[in-house]
C-alpha cells in the first residue's frame, strides 16, 4: 500500500541510423573480397600438432622401467656381479640400465630397459664408491651437459605453452572485435555514423529543447564555418558536456548535431575504454582522436563519461589506476589540440557533480549544457512527434496527456504512448483511445494490476481505509498535489494507490509543502490505527515510512530547514585537502550534532503523524463513507472524490507551492 507521487521513469534512449565500426572491415591491403589472412589461433595449433606428430614419430620404441627406489648398496653389488649393461652419471644421478629385453604388443615389437636410479653421495666419487672397475665390462658414460635429453622432457611443456599464446591470441583477437591483428583489441570501439546517410537526424528530429538546440547549432556553426570564427579571434570550443537525467535526448541531441553538420561522427560509450588491462584505455583514447583529426572536422561522442571521468583519488593506491590512466590521456589529448583541428568532443552524462575538475575546466570542456526534463509545452511537442504514425481517437487530446504527464522525460513519453498503441493491438483496435494512454501512464507509472493476487476481505478493507487515508489528510491541507485516483486494486509491489498529480510543473519546493507531504505520508498508517486500533496496524505502511524519513532527514541535512540547527549542509561530500578532491562518504559532524540531527528527524515525523492522525479524527464520518464506496468500485477518479467534499467547512484553498 503505498502513497504515489508522479515518479521518474528511466528507459531506452531511442537512436536511428546505420551503425559502422572502421575497425571491424576488412584488412588493408587486401585484394578483394576472397583475400583473407591466415588465423593466426589456427597456424599456432597445426604447428603444435605437427611437432607432437614428430616426436611421437621419431621417439623410441624402446621403453624403461626406471625403479627410482633401489638402494645405492645393491647397485654396487650388482655392478660388480656384472647385471648392467651401462651405468650414466648426470650430476649426482645414477642410472643403470639393465640389457634389454624384447615383447611383443600387438603387432610390434618393443625393447623394456630395467634401469636403477639412485642418488649419489655429495662427497663420495665414482672411483672412491668402485664404479670404475675395469675388470667389469659395462659401459660407464659421464655426461657434462644434460641440455639435450632437458630438451627432450620440454617439448610436451614447449607444446603447451604455444597452445596457451595460441588462445590467448585468439581471445585478444575477439576482444577487438575479431580480425587476424592479435593486438586489436587496443583498438578505439568507435562506431562512425555516415554524415550523408538518408536517415540522419537533425533537429527537426528533435521535439522541445528549444535553448538546448540553439547553444547547439552554434557547435554545428563552428563546424561549417570555422573561418568566420577565428578571422574573429575567437577560439572553437574544444567540449561540450551535455548534462541532465536519464531519457531527456542527450545522445539524441548529440546525433543530430552530427546531422545538421554533415561531419563524421564518432560513438563510444566511457565504459567501453576501461578494461582488465592496463594502459588498454588509454590507447584507446590515442587511437580515437587519431582518427578523428584524420577525418577532421569531426564529432566524439562519448556517452556516460562519468565512467572514466569520476574524480580522481588524491592517494596513492587508492583508487581505479586503469580508469584514472585513460582519464589522464584524455585531459592530454583535449589540451592538446591545435587551433587548426576542427575536431569537438561531445559529452553526456547523468552525473555531472562526480566528474574530475581538470575535466571541467575551460580548454577542455568549454560549455556545460544542461538539459532538463520538458515542460508542458514541451511534453506536449514531444508527444506529437511520437504520435506519428500511430492513428489516434477523436478522443485523445495530447494538451491533456501532457498535463498529466509533469515529471516524464522524453523517453518516457515515447514509451508511453508505444504502451498504449500495444494495447490497441492487443485489444484489436484500429485506433488508440484516450482511456488506452490512461491506462498506459497507470503501467508506467504503477505498474501493472496484480489480478492473481486474492486480498481476504479483512485486508481489502484495511486497505481502502489506509489509501483513503492519504488521500483525505491530502485534500485537507493546502501545501498538497490534488488526488488524480484511487485504487486498492494491487499494483506492483502495492496492495493499493493514492495518486496525487501536480497541475503544472515546479521549479522549487517550499519548507510548507514539504511539511505537508509527511502528514500525507503517514494518513494511510494513522487510519489503520484510528478505525481498526493499534494493534491492527500492519505492514502496508512501510514505505510510506521509509520515504517520509528520507524526506524528513534531507529537510534537517541538506536544506537547512530546521531553525535550531540552521541552514548548514549536514549531507555534503568531504572533500580531500588538495585540487583533485575524493569521493567521501559525508561530511564529518560531531557526536552531539549528529545526536541532535537525529532528534530533529524523530520530532518532524512524530510532529507529521499526529497532524494526520488529528485530521483522520476529525472527519472519521466522512472517510467511512468514502471508503464503503472504494470498497465496491475498487477504484476512485478525482472527480468522485471530490464529489465528497462539496459543502464540507474548512476546506483548505491550495496554494501555488
Amino acid at each position: 500500500m503505498k502513497k504515489k507521487s508522479l515518479p521518474k521513469i528511466p528507459s531506452d534512449k531511442k537512436s536511428s541510423g546505420i551503425l559502422r565500426n572502421p575497425l571491424n572491415g576488412s584488412p588493408k591491403g587486401g585484394s578483394g573480397k576472397g583475400s583473407r589472412r591466415p588465423n593466426p589461433f589456427v597456424v599456432l595449433v597445426l604447428a603444435a600438432v605437427f611437432v607432437s606428430a614428430v616426436v611421437a614419430l621419431f621417439a623410441s620404441d624402446t621403453k624403461q622401467n626406471v625403479n627410482e627406489k633401489a638402494a645405492l648398496s645393491d647397485v654396487i653389488a650388482q655392478y660388480h656381479s656384472g647385471a648392467y649393461s651401462e651405468i650414466i652419471v648426470e650430476g649426482n644421478t645414477l642410472s643403470a640400465k639393465k640389457p634389454a629385453k624384447e615383447k611383443i604388443v600387438g603387432d610390434r615389437v618393443v625393447k623394456i630397459v630395467d634401469v636403477d636410479k639412485v642418488l649419489l653421495p655429495p662427497n663420495d666419487g665414482i672411483v672412491d664408491l668402485g664404479f670404475n672397475d675395469k675388470a667389469v665390462p659395462t659401459k660407464l658414460t659421464i655426461k657434462e651437459d644434460a641440455l639435450g635429453n632437458a630438451l627432450i622432457e620440454l617439448i610436451p611443456t614447449l607444446v603447451g605453452a604455444v597452445l596457451f599464446l595460441g588462445v590467448a591470441i585468439f581471445l585478444f583477437s575477439r576482444m577487438g572485435g575479431g580480425g587476424a591483428n592479435p593486438v586489436a583489441f587496443i583498438k578505439s570501439r568507435a562506431r562512425i555514423y555516415d554524415p550523408k546517410a538518408k536517415d540522419k537526424v537533425t533537429f527537426a528530429d528533435v521535439a522541445g529543447s528549444v535553448e538546448e538546440k540553439e547553444d547547439l547549432a552554434e557547435v554545428v556553426d563552428f563546424l561549417k564555418n570555422p573561418k568566420k570564427y577565428r578571422d574573429l579571434g575567437a577560439k572553437i570550443p574544444r567540449g561540450v558536456l551535455m548534462a541532465g537525467p536519464p531519457g531527456t535526448g542527450k545522445t539524441l541531441l548529440a546525433r543530430a548535431v552530427a546531422g545538421e553538420a554533415e561531419v563524421p561522427f564518432f560513438s563510444i560509450s566511457g565504459s567501453e575504454f576501461v578494461e582488465m588491462f592496463v594502459g588498454v584505455g588509454a590507447a584507446r583514447v590515442r587511437d580515437l582522436f587519431k582518427e578523428a583529426k584524420e577525418k577532421a572536422p569531426s564529432i566524439i561522442f562519448i556517452d556516460e563519461i562519468d565512467a572514466i571521468g569520476k574524480r580522481r583519488s588524491p592517494g596513492i593506491g587508492g583508487g581505479h589506476d586503469e580508469r584514472e590512466q585513460t582519464l589522464n590521456q584524455i585531459l592530454t589529448e583535449m589540451d592538446g589540440f591545435d587551433n587548426e583541428t576542427s575536431v569537438i568532443i561531445l559529452a553526456a552524462t547523468n552525473r555531472a557533480d562526480v566528474l574530475d575538475k581538470a575535466l571541467l575546466r575551460p580548454g577542455r570542456f568549454d560549455r556545460k549544457i544542461v538539459i532538463n526534463l520538458p515542460n508542458l509545452e514541451d511534453r506536449k511537442k514531444i508527444l506529437e512527434f511520437h504520435a506519428k504514425g500511430k492513428p489516434l481517437d477523436a478522443d485523445v487530446d495530447l494538451s491533456s496527456v501532457a498535463a498529466t504527464t509533469v515529471g516524464f522525460s522524453g523517453a518516457d513519453l515515447g514509451n508511453l504512448l508505444n504502451e498504449a498503441a500495444i494495447l490497441a493491438g492487443k485489444l484489436s483496435s484500429k485506433t488508440v483511445t484516450a482511456a488506452m494512454i490512461q491506462q498506459a501512464i497507470e503501467k508506467v507509472v504503477m505498474g501493472n494490476t496484480k489480478k492473481s493476487l486474492r486480498m481476504t476481505e479483512l485486508e481489502k478493507k484495511i486497505t481502502a481505509y489506509h489509501e483513503v487515508g492519504h488521500a483525505i489528510v491530502g485534500k485537507m491541507l493546502a501545501h498538497t498535489d490534488p488526488v488524480h485516483k484511487i485504487s486498492i486494486i494491487p499494483r506492483g509491489g502495492a496492495g493499493g494507490v493514492t495518486w496525487f498529480l501536480p497541475e503544472k510543473d515546479r521549479t522549487y519546493v517550499s519548507k510548507a509543502k514539504y511539511f505537508d507531504e509527511l502528514a500525507t505520508y503517514y494518513g494511510g498508517r494513522a487510519a489503520e490505527e484510528v478505525f481498526f486500533g493499534s494493534d491492527f496496524i500492519t505492514t502496508g505502511a512501510s514505505s510510506d515510512i521509509e520515504r517520509a524519513t528520507e524526506m524528513a532527514r534531507a529537510m534537517v541535512m541538506r536544506y537547512g530547514f530546521d531553525e535550531d540547527l540552521g541552514p548548514e549542509n549536514f549531507a555534503a561530500e568531504q572533500v580531500a585537502g588538495n585540487y583533485l578532491g575524493a569521493e567521501g562518504s559525508g561530511k564529518i559532524v560531531s557526536e552531539k550534532t549528529q545526536e541532535k540531527i537525529d532528534e530533529k528527524v524523530r520530532l518532524i515525523l512524530k510532529g507529521s503523524y499526529s497532524k494526520a492522525k488529528e485530521i483522520i479524527l476529525a472527519n472519521r464520518e466522512l472517510h467511512d463513507r468514502i471508503a464503503v464506496k472504494l470498497l465496491e468500485k475498487e477504484e476512485m477518479l478525482r472527480e468522485e472524490f471530490d464529489a465528497f467534499f462539496e459543502g464540507v467547512e474548512g476546506l483548505p484553498e491550495k496554494a501555488v507551492a
